[in-house]
């Protein structure tokens, strides 16, 4: 895809293992959907992506791996989030109340609350939350594609 436009980055967590794990589960099909906190947005004065944007799956080491389209984008309550959604996320999730609890651990760490500034964040029922969908419409990067399957 040479010459093109330079993509937006969609980043899944902070760059490490959680971030590979997750990039590689987008490479195998496991993962179409992720979730974001509204508050995130906010701080980063980000408008939410439309339905049909293209982005780039960034690595650990930052590279473009994949491009991505968005098929969906649901603001909703924390406690609206549904089995569905927590399965499409493609960690092995098999219930909500599970999928909360890895997410939970992720939004309260000491590097997501100095993200958003606030060192006491703390996510409740009614935090708003982005619930994305997305499809792999491009591989970038062959290579560390293959790395991740």
């Amino acid at each position: 895809m040479s010459n093109r436009e330079p993509l937006k980055p969609f980043l899944l967590a902070f760059p490490g293992p959680l971030r590979d794990q997750l990039v590689g589960a987008v490479l195998t099909g496991a993962k179409i959907s992720t979730t974001g906190l509204l508050a995130e947005y906010e701080v980063e004065r980000e408008e939410l992506p439309p339905v049909g944007e293209q982005s780039a799956l960034i690595d650990s080491d930052g590279r473009e791996i994949a491009v991505l389209e968005v098929s969906e984008v649901r603001v909703l309550r924390l406690g609206d989030i549904d089995l569905q959604h927590a399965v499409d996320e493609g960690e092995g999730y098999t219930s909500v109340a599970e999928w909360r609890a890895g997410h939970e651990k992720f939004w309260h760490s000491d590097e997501m609350r100095e993200a958003l500034g606030d060192p006491e964040f703390t996510v409740d029922d009614d935090t708003m939350v982005v619930a994305e969908r997305f499809r792999v419409v491009e591989l970038l990067d062959p290579v560390a594609g293959a790395k991740e399957r």
